[in-house]
């Protein structure tokens, strides 16, 4: 039997169309696996076959008739699916016990894994979005033309240790210092919102208009790394803007610079560095200065 084809699950945003295209470049014939009121992007000129988030057994007929063995997760999914919205299969019976567990109370890497699990026991591998387009993974140091300034990096190290522990619980990405004082740490509502946080905190008066702050988003330290990798856009600088950030901080190979050449020329005019981290309590030594200068 020859290879099978390589399924695309396809949430919001456009890390899903950079994937395919990526495949596409690499010889795949991707299936688009567009899912039903999230999914935002349009798919003309590939095959696609849209399906709920909770639809087991309609995944499990796709994988069939399009002869898949492969499955990358891309893209952002809001909501989880009610119970009622699941339609079961055989394989996804014998899971159901701890599916309805970590529906009702485990974090968003535990239903990632639980995902992936459901996906493999229907005869598929799961592999990273990073796997097929890996020149979307941020690399070590400052990735634009502006660089971190030495309270800059005081700020990173603060928020990164933020941020490494707000993970370990699985509740979020992102963390933001400001001045070496923790403000905001990223819960359900997303990057986006806790920096229109932030804004609103320095409008109040309750964040320091003289210093900027950083951004910090880390993998999860217990994260698979096949979905759900930290990644930011041109949407992540323009906010981190108007929250008077100085940049955004990254781990290196272990998230996404979406829109590449237009983030960071946004980044250049709006005065805001972009930069990939080893690990929190390690610095590049490509334009990251010393936290302790």
């Amino acid at each position: 039997m020859g290879k099978g084809r390589l399924a695309i699950i396809a949430g919001s945003g456009m890390l899903p169309v950079y994937v395919a295209e990526a495949a596409r470049a690499a010889g795949e014939d991707p299936v688009i696996l567009p899912l039903m009121h999230e999914a935002d992007q349009r798919w003309d000129g590939f095959e696609s076959a849209p399906m709920s988030v909770g639809d087991v057994a309609g995944l499990a007929r796709i994988i069939k008739n399009f002869r898949i063995d492969r499955v990358v997760m891309s893209g952002g999914v809001r909501k989880r699916p009610a119970f009622r919205e699941i339609h079961m299969n055989l394989a996804f019976l014998r899971k159901l016990p701890h599916a309805i567990r970590t529906l009702l109370s485990g974090g968003d890497d535990a239903v990632l894994k639980m995902v992936i699990g459901l996906i493999e026991s229907q005869g598929c591998q799961v592999i990273g979005a990073h796997e097929i387009a890996p020149q979307l993974l941020a690399e070590c140091g400052a990735l634009g033309s502006i660089k971190p300034t030495a309270d800059d990096g005081r700020d990173i190290e603060r928020a990164a240790e933020a941020a490494a522990i707000l993970g370990s619980l699985d509740v979020g990405q992102g963390a933001v210092s400001v001045g070496g004082r923790i403000v905001a740490l990223e819960g359900v509502e997303g990057t986006d919102r806790m920096l229109a946080r932030v804004a609103e905190l320095r409008e109040e008066g309750r964040i320091s208009a003289r210093r900027k702050g950083v951004l910090v988003k880390l993998c999860k330290p217990q994260q698979d790394i096949r979905a759900d990798l930290p990644a930011i856009g041109l949407s992540t600088v323009e906010n981190a803007a108007r929250a008077g950030l100085a940049g955004v901080a990254v781990q290196a190979g272990r998230a996404l610079l979406l829109q590449r050449e237009e983030t960071l020329q946004r980044a250049d005019a709006l005065g805001i560095f972009i930069c990939g981290i080893e690990h929190f309590q390690e610095k590049c030594a490509r334009g990251f200065p010393s936290g302790n200068a």
